[in-house]
């Protein structure tokens, strides 16, 4: 299973193309079936595997719920959404560039977006793309010109000012932490440069915006954007980080293994603070034997959303004694789980 995002005291996670969902209560978790996704056929055998699967990266990648009940998800080759009644995901849009995006953001207004990911080596223009008919029809709504990145990251939207943030990849100046409106009319470049501008995973707080670095050519750090403006590192890291997430005021990111000359360790981790101050390791697991240009790098996925429960969840793939396994636990005293 993978957890794929929260939305309030619900968890919907995923198994193979199937989506699943529990509601967080004082009983045992107990999964129900919300809707399923038919791919190719030969999708649908890969799907059964664990390493055909991790070859092919089958399944769901991203998920958001809108309160209308509406979700919209990212799947190989495409965005799917999913109307409130249905139990069948129908395509709404066919990605040509690549194969699917990391994060879809929404907001309460019931808008939806998400940034082209693909791997851009001539630095072709590269677009956002929105829905305002929750995820049936898709539109470029802010297009990055040739040469200004290579790709979008990740799409954040911010409750405390009612904007988005946007990350961009991969060198240089492409490297980027933009705020931006919600209907991306006007867009300002907060951070940009360096290897340590270079991220996929930010989680919004009242005092301001944590996120983490996600370079294999430095170490890693988890950075605080304070509102009025101040910029400084928190915590280190023992290895790129792509996904974070809130837990009533603990925050937590996950490190995964890349092959990298800087980063050498072939341990997930995930890294907890209540303050933001304090940062400590929380969570890891031990890389699978497998390789991992072909069958993924060892990481924990943190889902997206609003959670409102005590509790983490997080998926694990390509670790030894965890490989594909959702765990949830009740966090007690900050990061302590």
């Amino acid at each position: 299973m993978r957890a794929l995002a929260w939305n309030g005291n619900q968890l919907y996670a995923s198994r193979g193309y199937q989506l699943l969902r529990t509601a967080i209560g004082d009983g045992p978790i107990q999964w129900s079936a919300v809707a399923a996704y038919h791919p190719q056929w030969w999708r649908g055998l890969t799907a059964s595997s664990r390493l055909a699967s991790r070859l092919v990266r089958d399944g769901f990648h991203a998920l958001a719920v809108l309160s209308s009940g509406h979700i919209a998800a990212a799947v190989p080759g495409g965005i799917v959404t999913l109307q409130p009644g249905d139990n069948h995901f129908r395509v709404s849009h066919k990605i040509l560039r690549g194969t699917r995006p990391l994060h879809i953001a929404a907001t309460p207004a019931g808008a939806l977006f998400w940034g082209e990911y693909f791997d851009n080596p001539q630095r072709e223009e590269v677009h956002i793309y929105a829905s305002t008919d929750r995820g049936a029809t898709w539109h470029v709504a802010y297009t990055f010109p040739r040469g200004a990145i290579r790709h979008v990251h990740n799409i954040v939207y911010d409750s405390w000012e009612d904007c988005l943030w946007i990350l961009t990849g991969d060198n240089g100046a492409e490297c980027r932490v933009l705020k931006a409106s919600c209907d991306l009319r006007q867009l300002d470049v907060v951070l940009s440069g360096s290897q340590q501008a270079r991220a996929v995973a930010l989680v919004p707080r009242q005092e301001g915006i944590y996120f983490s670095s996600d370079t294999p050519f430095e170490e890693n750090h988890v950075y605080f954007l304070e509102r009025r403006g101040t910029f400084k590192s928190v915590a280190n890291l023992s290895s790129s980080s792509i996904y974070g997430c809130r837990v009533n005021d603990a925050i937590f990111f996950s490190t995964m293994v890349e092959p990298s000359k800087v980063n050498r360790g072939r341990t997930v981790g995930v890294f907890g603070s209540i303050d933001g101050r304090s940062w400590q390791p929380a969570l890891s697991w031990n890389k699978d034997v497998w390789p991992m240009r072909l069958f993924q790098y060892g990481n924990a996925f943190l889902p997206d959303g609003n959670n409102s429960t005590g509790l983490l969840a997080v998926s694990t793939i390509a670790v030894a004694k965890g490989d594909h396994e959702t765990g949830v636990w009740r966090v007690i005293s900050g990061p302590m789980l």
